[in-house]
């Protein structure tokens, strides 16, 4: 089946399927471990001439089950072209390092991932990169905060930990009006939930460690970009001038991994919303709960928005107990969620996002963002729903 015929798939055969390897037939895509390939004079000259990625040079350039990983991750996202990257946090830098230089100027939603606000407002600006940050789901300090220097404006999908949801049309309409590049943080949703390049969005940048690959047990990132506004050659120049040269490619084995989690990502991540709703739903009328965070709830203050955007209302979900004491007490008594750093497997996972992925952030500054230390994030597996509500409710009976 050839490249178009797959994009007029539907989602869930989409992910499923990608072609046999023409060596072998086999339906499962090979691991080509190689770091180095072997030239011949043909070769030698192509590569002399300026070829690239239609040749195999040296693994930390690319390698071709690298390559396919991207060509499956282009049809899924609805990308003109993807580069991968050895993490998500590799797949941030390298884009936004690839868009900018010394004296350029960013416009960002003020709740991101920790590490990415960390880059921003503590690393870039020893390059001469400023940010200024906002509450992009008010389109008018979107537009206020905008300078002559300004590149780009970054977002996420679903905001971590608040699950703020962004309108992406207002975004996309101030950023073709003043020339910029909308960059969006696709993690928490997933292109299972939303593919934000159909909506307008010229990049898109996803932790593949998370719901793509799907079992906590690979790192991994991915930058997709539709070619409208940039090169249709972005990315291949950016592999050479940024990825390549920080030395921050995807390993083929985690590639041929994520290769595999792709195939049910739809089915994962439609199980994984339904416990989603069900745990929000359940928890909002928890005595011991303070406030729940999820955008399938009416009371989410941009629910009309993720109706429209992300009906599946993603798998992630914030509630909030008395104080941090208490949430810690929540967190270690839980049996069947786990109690870890991450996100997006099959197994329900918990966080205090206060002091673990935010830790090193400022309390002014993470108030600011509306993280607290009583909140508790969850990220719902595949477990049985009336299992985790269980588990929940004899962990909340401790406080």
């Amino acid at each position: 089946m050839d490249s178009d015929k797959r994009k007029g798939l539907r989602f869930g055969s989409k992910v499923v399927y990608y072609a046999p390897d023409e060596a072998t037939k086999s339906i499962s895509a090979p691991i080509i471990t190689s770091s180095s390939f072997q030239y011949d004079a043909d070769i030698y000259q192509e590569v002399v001439e300026g070829a690239r990625k239609s040749v195999n040079i040296y693994g930390r350039c690319g390698n071709p089950t690298e390559y396919q990983f991207e060509e499956q991750m282009a049809i899924i996202e609805g990308a003109d072209d993807c580069l991968a990257t050895a993490s998500g946090m590799a797949a941030i830098s390298t884009a936004l390092f690839g868009l900018l230089k010394q004296g350029d100027h960013i416009v960002c939603d003020w709740t991101t991932y920790s590490s990415t606000h960390e880059m921003l407002d503590h690393r870039l600006t020893d390059y001469g990169i400023t940010t200024t940050f906002v509450d992009s789901a008010n389109p008018d300090s979107v537009e206020a905060a905008i300078q002559d220097n300004t590149k780009v404006i970054y977002f996420e999908t679903i905001a971590n930990p608040t699950m703020k949801v962004a309108a992406i049309p207002p975004l996309v309409d101030i950023a073709r009006a003043h020339g910029l590049i909308l960059v969006c943080d696709n993690t928490f949703a997933s292109p299972a939930v939303i593919q934000p390049l159909q909506w307008g969005v010229d990049i898109v940048v996803e932790s593949a460690s998370k719901f793509i690959g799907g079992h906590n047990d690979v790192i991994g990132g991915a930058i997709c970009m539709k070619s409208d506004k940039l090169p249709a050659d972005f990315l291949e120049q950016i592999r050479w001038n940024t990825m390549a040269k920080w030395g921050a490619p995807l390993s083929p084995f985690n590639a041929w991994l994520l290769l595999r989690g792709i195939q049910t990502l739809d089915v994962r991540l439609e199980r994984q919303c339904q416990t989603a709703a069900a745990l929000a739903n359940h928890l909002v009328n928890h005595p011991k709960v303070e406030g729940v965070w999820y955008p399938g709830l009416a009371n989410h203050p941009q629910h009309e928005i993720a109706t429209a955007q992300i009906p599946g209302f993603g798998a992630m979900l914030t509630f909030a107990v008395a104080d941090g004491d208490a949430a810690l007490k929540v967190a270690d008594s839980l049996e069947l969620a786990a109690f870890g750093a991450s996100l997006g497997g099959v197994r329900t996972t918990v966080q205090i996002p206060a002091t673990m992925a935010f830790l090193d952030i400022p309390e002014a500054e993470r108030l600011e963002m509306g993280i607290h230390n009583g909140m508790i994030r969850i990220s719902t597996g595949l477990e049985d729903s009336a299992d985790l509500i269980s588990d929940l409710d004899i962990a909340l009976a401790c406080i």
